[in-house]
C-alpha cells in the first residue's frame, strides 16, 4: 500500500513535468484558439488531480491559483516585468500554477524524498545559491539582483518554512519550466524592473522563491477558507432544518385544526 502511494506521487509530478513540457512546445507556435484548448485541457488535467486530494489541499491550490493569477496579470499584463509571446497570459498559465504547486506537493510526499529530506535541502540550496551567484556574475548574459533577491527568498522557507520539501520541489519544477519556457520563447523577462534599478535576467535564477509566498499565502489562507466555508454550510444546513421544522409544524397544526372543526 505504501509503494503504491509512493508510485501515486511520482506519477503525479512525472504527469505534471511532461504537462509542462507539452503544453510549452505547442505553445512556442500556438495561435490564440490553440492556447484556449490548453488552457481548457490543463483545467481538465488539474481538476482531474485534485479529484484525489483532501478539502484542505484542494482550498491551498484554490489559493495559489487565485494568488498567482494577480499576480500574473498585475506584474505581466500590467507592469510589463515579462511578456507572453502573444502579448497576453495565456489561458493555461492560472490552472498551471495549480499543477506546480501539486508536483512540488508530489514531489514532498514521496518517500524518498523524506528519506533524504536534509541531503535535497542541502542540495537545492547550493544549487539556487550558485545559480543565483551565476547571474550575479561578469560571465552572465546580463544581471540578475532580482534572482538572487528570490533565490534568498526560497533559501529562507526552505531553512525556516513548514513544508519544506514543497519548496525544493517548487526549485526543480519552477526553475525547469522557466528554462524551458524562456528558450521556447513562450515568454520573455524584462531587463529591469519597473523603476529601472533592479537588473532581471531571463529568467531570473531564483524564481521557485516566489511560489514560497504563494506556499505561504496557501498554508494561511485555506484552513481560514476551510473553516469559513464549514460554518457557511453548517448555518445554511441548520436554516434548511429550522425551516423544514417549522413547515411541518405548520402542517401539523392546520391539521388539528382541521379536525376540530369536524
Amino acid at each position: 500500500m505504501h509503494t503504491d502511494r509512493v508510485e501515486r506521487q511520482l506519477v503525479r509530478v512525472v504527469a505534471v513535468l511532461g504537462w509542462i513540457t507539452v503544453t510549452l512546445y505547442v505553445d512556442a507556435t500556438a495561435t490564440p484558439a490553440l492556447q484556449v484548448f490548453l488552457g481548457v485541457a490543463t483545467w481538465l488535467l488539474l481538476i482531474g488531480l485534485l479529484a484525489a486530494e483532501s478539502s484542505l489541499v484542494r482550498v491551498q491550490v484554490a489559493v495559489v491559483v487565485a494568488f498567482a493569477t494577480v499576480v500574473e496579470y498585475t506584474f505581466s499584463q500590467g507592469l510589463e516585468v515579462y511578456v507572453y509571446r502573444l502579448d497576453h497570459v495565456p489561458s493555461y498559465v492560472p490552472p498551471g500554477h495549480g499543477l506546480v504547486y501539486l508536483g512540488a506537493l508530489a514531489f514532498a510526499r514521496i518517500g524518498w524524498s523524506q528519506r533524504n529530506e536534509g541531503w535535497l535541502l542541502v542540495g537545492a540550496g547550493a544549487a539556487v545559491t550558485g545559480y543565483a551567484l551565476f547571474g550575479l556574475s561578469p560571465w552572465a548574459p546580463r544581471a540578475d539582483v532580482l534572482g538572487a533577491f528570490w533565490a534568498a527568498c526560497l533559501v529562507a522557507f526552505m531553512l525556516w518554512g513548514r513544508s519544506r520539501l514543497v519548496y525544493v520541489g517548487a526549485f526543480v519544477v519552477v526553475t525547469y519550466l522557466e528554462l524551458v519556457g524562456t528558450t521556447w520563447g513562450n515568454w520573455t523577462w524584462g531587463t529591469h524592473d519597473p523603476t529601472g534599478l533592479v537588473a532581471i535576467g531571463n529568467p531570473p535564477s531564483g524564481a521557485a522563491g516566489g511560489y514560497g509566498w504563494f506556499d505561504l499565502a496557501a498554508l494561511v489562507a485555506a484552513p481560514m477558507v476551510l473553516r469559513g466555508w464549514r460554518v457557511v454550510s453548517a448555518r445554511a444546513r441548520g436554516a434548511q432544518e429550522t425551516e423544514y421544522l417549522t413547515v411541518q409544524q405548520t402542517v401539523g397544526a392546520q391539521g388539528i385544526a382541521a379536525g376540530q372543526r369536524v
